[in-house]
């Protein structure tokens, strides 16, 4: 148990907080009264600058009608590749390099789709512990150039069931990949993997990298033009709180610009030859190939305003930098307070996204007593409650008071009032 003398303790939490740069931007969220959310990784909550970008939106469709594709400030007819300009410093990218575009899922399907070639090697190395949704698209695009999914995937295993080595994912790529498709950060354990180590791996091999980066966009600076990775996609309404169902954003290196989508559709069009509507695609030399179907601009919007929140933070370096500040900071707390538990995490910084994962046999029913406190995490099989302190509306009195729910949890065997888990949406 910890002792009320060290440094954690609630009044050095409010320290903390006191001389943190970018406790005021928590001012600009609508987070939910009486609740500690620990959940900005599943669903970042409402700002005010996400509203008011949706809100002028919405004017501007009453107002211009359909006017507002032209006459709207911003203009609605590229929108998506200004996002994806205002984006691209997040990512290490080029402006053209980025557009914000389709969901996620869709994606991979266009991305994995339009670069998958067999003459290039017919393996696609993943690993084990991805998000279903990158092994359901990669599957269905392989079916689809009818090659069995069994032999085509090669799995990196983990060692430990949280982890993957990087030793393991290299060693699986060999001249008979040809892409290697995997997380920046893993979803459940939080790991961030080496992303500069492993594109560098799969160019010597003559393969392809991409990255999903839904976990770490907004809250771990990337690099990618530098590092060299081909594509890549994410979602916005994690870390970046654009919204339940934001639209999506993609990365595509410049050297693969002018290669024709997989999934094409009019919105790729290049913007000059767009309303020509030639039956013959023309695909933008940029990132704004990948497009779609028209930008839904009002899932679009907020994303304007949250990037603003940013923007004014100093960038994501120094959202970062507090974040890791934060996990750092629950780590030790778990550590202190509740022994019974295992952080599943790893513990050094360069390899940890802005999430971590709290071990216990009862994580399932943990979760919903701690839901039922008003402190809001997530739980993911088998046994882990995910708690994910953003940094720009968490502060370290919020830690602290999640994991004091915690351990009042545990010291009464709250939980035992809930059922255990049988199924069904977690």
């Amino acid at each position: 148990m910890h002792d009320e003398g060290d440094h954690l303790t609630v009044e050095t939490a409010r320290e903390m907080d006191a001389s943190d740069p970018l406790s005021d931007l928590r001012d600009r969220f609508y987070v939910p009264d009486g609740e500690v959310y620990m959940d900005g990784n599943s669903l970042g909550p409402l700002s005010e600058d996400a509203e008011a970008a949706l809100e002028r939106v919405v004017d501007e469709w009453r107002e211009l009608a359909i006017h507002g594709w032209t006459d709207a400030d911003p203009d609605w007819f590229t929108y998506g590749e200004r996002l994806g300009a205002r984006l691209a410093p997040l990512v290490g990218a080029s402006p053209d390099e980025v557009v914000v575009a389709n969901s996620t899922t869709v994606n991979i399907h266009t991305l994995v789709g339009t670069f998958y070639d067999p003459e290039r090697g017919e393996k696609i190395v993943v690993d084990a512990l991805d998000f279903p949704t990158d092994h359901y698209a990669i599957r269905a695009q392989l079916r689809q150039r009818g090659v069995d999914p069994d032999d085509a995937l090669r799995v990196v295993e983990s060692r430990d069931g949280r982890t993957i080595e990087t030793d393991d994912v290299l060693d699986a790529i060999d001249d008979d990949v040809g892409m290697v498709f995997l997380p920046s950060v893993l979803y459940r354990s939080g790991q961030l993997f080496d992303i500069e180590t492993i594109t560098e791996a799969a160019h010597d091999a003559g393969a392809l990298a991409g990255f999903d980066l839904a976990h770490s966009v907004g809250v771990v600076p990337h690099d990618l033009s530098a590092v060299g990775v081909d594509f890549a996609v994410w979602c916005h309404y994690k870390y970046l709180n654009a919204g339940p169902g934001a639209i999506a954003g993609l990365y595509v290196n410049e050297r693969h610009f002018g290669v024709e989508p997989a999934l094409a559709g009019w919105w790729g069009n290049d913007k000059e030859t767009q309303f020509d509507m030639a039956m013959t695609y023309d695909p933008a030399h940029s990132a704004g190939a990948f497009q779609i179907g028209t930008i839904p601009i009002l899932s679009a919007a907020p994303l304007d305003g949250t990037l603003d929140i940013v923007a004014d933070a100093g960038g994501v370096a120094a959202l970062r930098e507090k974040s890791l500040a934060l996990t750092d900071y629950l780590i030790a707390l778990v550590d202190d307070m509740l022994p019974e538990c295992e952080v599943g995490t790893p513990r050094d910084p360069s390899a940890r996204g802005g999430h971590v994962a709290v071990e216990h046999p009862e994580a399932y029913r943990i979760s919903l007593a701690l839901k039922e406190r008003g402190v809001v995490v997530d739980f993911r099989p088998s046994n882990v409650v995910r708690i994910a302190p953003a940094p720009a509306y968490v502060g370290f009195e919020d830690v602290f008071r999640a994991v004091e729910h915690l351990r009042e949890i545990l010291d009464g065997d709250e939980y035992e009032q809930f059922e255990r888990r049988s199924g069904g949406v977690t």
